[in-house]
């Protein structure tokens, strides 16, 4: 008998998982209660790792027809110290509005059953748990995301400008278009009565960046956000979690997009294959601790006040490459 697997979430992760577990014979029934596609706070970053992702599910040439923003070059920018590198590989830019629509389509085409309402929470089958984030966190100090896409100048290079409390990074994306998207502490935010353009105007690196641009989209806020440690062990053997519910890894590293990707074939394939979720579970672990635990060790030293001083002795280059994730496992 063909398993049927179920999926809640029809974001990235959800719908890769889509994907995998279609090209592994099963059946898919997917849940999003959310109207899609949408813009949602994100960097809008695909590291290099997605090629080998995409090229297994048979979607790369999907996702180079939506022609992404090649992204060749990084800028480090923490305090006084400047740091610039050429990237080995391209990483690409791209909207989550056409990401998020390319790969629900694409599991909808290959014979995803797509259901637009809340999963019932019963089930006697595998289930993926690709909704999102979990978690919640004290007022106060709390994390906030935001974004907007700007028109102007693009260049191929991700800028990433860390302050006290948070950090802003600019990329191009598709359609000559370049995604600003930043976090900070609540209390930040507050000051200025989330008013972000006010906010960024108060960063001089961020401001002269953007006077050579025009905000093409409203700033969308979300928030708190919760960075994740490890992580987190699943507690159902017939519950695979994926994306941002399996963990929440920081987003300066730039592994987020790739790891809620990667992750999501892995359910999907270990799903429709009936493996156990411990042995689902070793694979992710295998593949994303080093990132996850590089990104715990260095929100510790910018909170501390010493991304500073440690920037001026680490290659940035190397700092990039310790946070990849490794898609070894598909």
């Amino acid at each position: 008998m063909i398993p049927a697997v179920q999926i809640v979430g029809g974001g990235p992760a959800g719908a890769s998982a889509a994907i995998s577990a279609l090209l592994h014979g099963a059946q898919v029934e997917l849940f999003e209660k959310s109207t899609f596609p949408r813009h949602k706070v994100c960097g809008e970053f695909l590291s290099p790792e997605v090629q080998p992702v995409f090229e297994k599910l048979d979607i790369w040439r999907h996702f180079l027809g939506k022609l992404p923003a090649p992204i060749r070059r990084m800028e480090l920018r923490i305090g006084s110290a400047v740091k610039q590198w050429s990237l080995p590989e391209p990483a690409y830019g791209l909207s989550r509005f056409s990401l998020d629509k390319m790969l629900l389509d694409l599991a909808a085409e290959r014979g995803a059953r797509i259901i637009k309402h809340s999963h019932k929470g019963s089930t006697t089958g595998p289930l993926i748990l690709a909704a999102g984030r979990q978690g919640s966190a004290p007022k106060g100090h709390r994390i906030f995301g935001f974004k907007a896409h700007f028109s102007g100048p693009v260049e191929d290079c991700v800028s990433l400008c860390f302050f006290s409390g948070g950090y802003i990074g600019i990329g191009p994306i598709e359609n000559n278009a370049t995604n600003v998207c930043g976090l900070a502490r609540e209390d930040t935010l507050t000051a200025v009565r989330f008013d972000i353009d006010s906010f960024v105007d108060n960063i001089p690196l961020v401001k002269d960046r953007l006077s050579r641009m025009t905000r093409t989209t409203r700033w969308l806020v979300t928030g708190p956000l919760i960075m994740s440690t490890s992580l987190r062990k699943p507690r159902h053997d017939l519950i695979y979690p994926a994306g941002d519910a399996l963990s929440f890894i920081d987003p300066f590293t730039g592994s987020g997009m790739a790891s809620a990707i990667l992750t999501g074939s892995l359910a999907g394939a270990a799903a429709a294959r009936g493996r156990s979720v411990e042995s689902y579970f070793s694979e992710c672990r295998k593949s994303l601790s080093q990132p996850f635990e590089l990104a715990h060790l260095f929100r510790r030293v910018l909170e501390r006040g010493w991304a500073d001083r440690v920037a001026r002795f680490i290659p940035a280059s190397v700092l990039f490459r310790m946070t990849r994730i490794h898609p070894f496992a598909i």
